[in-house]
């Protein structure tokens, strides 16, 4: 799933390191820059519109492992859409950002899940619905229930957030680096009674698919 490199020590042994390509999706405006600025600076600003794409990084040193986040802002302007598949190639998460007091933004995330739909299998990428800006409570067109009923169907993750208050912005970037960790842990090889690693060749038929 993702490139490892030279893990680290712990008491408990070697721990890996992983690097996730991460982007974000939504209208124009919904606060994905200030989302990741947030995330990463530890500060809030209303941002200029995203041209692109930005990009921020971020490296967590966990218990288990760590880290490295490379976040790719994608610009809303339905100008950028025809070219933004080619910023979430290869990604392994994506945020899927509307506006609580806009239903439109809201509509606009379950587009683009259908273009991640087209793009990844299922077990390919972690995909986060965030409902953010909870700092417009007052102005709010999309219900909590709404969005948790979304995400069940669909198997999302699923998180209201506040980049201007700073609501849940780690939290939901930690939501979507622990069930990366959880996949990596089921797809690890499990050692043998001798200790060895073993391999089933019968599983080797994995589905593959043209780009």
């Amino acid at each position: 799933m993702a490139q490892t490199v030279t893990p680290g020590t712990s008491p408990e042994g070697p721990r890996p390191s992983y690097t996730y390509k991460v982007v974000l999706l939504g209208s124009m405006s919904v606060g994905k820059s200030s989302l990741a600025y947030r995330y990463v600076k530890s500060d809030f600003r209303e941002l200029l519109p995203t041209v692109g794409c930005s990009f921020f990084t971020q490296v967590l040193d966990l218990d288990e492992a760590t880290v490295k986040f490379e976040i790719w802002d994608t610009a809303g302007q339905e100008k950028y859409q025809s070219v933004c598949h080619l910023y979430y190639r290869d990604a392994h998460a994506a945020l899927l950002v509307y506006d609580i007091a806009k239903k439109q933004t809201f509509s606009r995330a379950k587009l683009w899940l259908e273009e991640l739909e087209k793009k990844f299998l299922p077990d390919e990428i972690v995909i986060a619905l965030v409902g953010n800006k909870t700092d417009l409570a007052a102005e709010r067109e999309v219900t909590t229930e709404d969005g948790e009923d979304f995400a069940r169907t669909k198997g999302l993750l699923f998180m209201e957030t506040s980049a201007k208050s700073n609501h849940q912005v780690n939290d939901v970037f930690m939501a979507v680096v622990q069930e990366l960790l959880r996949r990596e842990k089921e797809k690890a090889p499990k050692p043998s009674p001798r200790g060895r690693s073993t391999v089933d060749l019968r599983a080797s038929g994995a589905r593959t698919r043209c780009c």
